[in-house]
């Protein structure tokens, strides 16, 4: 693991089909990830990812580059709504390597450049 090395993952597309699937497994059936109606009564266009949804990509993006018993910590903060149909990108980049850790800073952003969510992950070096 060297400062400077990024980590790159391209989210399928994200579908009406995805979020209905995420919201069966997760029991996270919130309107506004699920019902265009209801978005549409309270000013949205239409519906959006659910949030954790976007965590677990990111999530990936670490477990496919690092074993899982290796991660220390994982942490995100939402910035921007992930819309149906995106097709986002998770990256990581390797900040800082200190006392046997990794430090990575991590970001999902869309094709337009917003930035949804932002986190960092700390991982045991080999």
């Amino acid at each position: 693991m060297n400062t400077g090395a990024i980590l790159d993952l391209t989210v399928p597309k994200i579908t009406r089909t995805t979020l209905a699937l995420y919201a069966g497994a997760s029991g996270d059936h919130n309107p506004v990830h699920i019902d265009m109606d209801a978005c549409a009564a309270v000013g949205i266009p239409d519906v959006f990812a659910h949030g954790m949804l976007s965590m677990a990509y990111l999530g990936r993006l670490l477990t496919d580059h690092y074993e899982q018993e290796r991660i220390r910590s994982f942490s995100v903060r939402f910035s921007a709504i992930t819309p149906v149909n995106s097709t986002p990108r998770c990256t990581g980049t390797v900040v800082k390597v200190e006392d046997g850790l990794g430090h990575l800073d991590l970001t999902m952003t869309l094709p337009d450049g917003t930035v949804t969510l932002r986190g960092s992950a700390v991982v045991a070096v080999k």
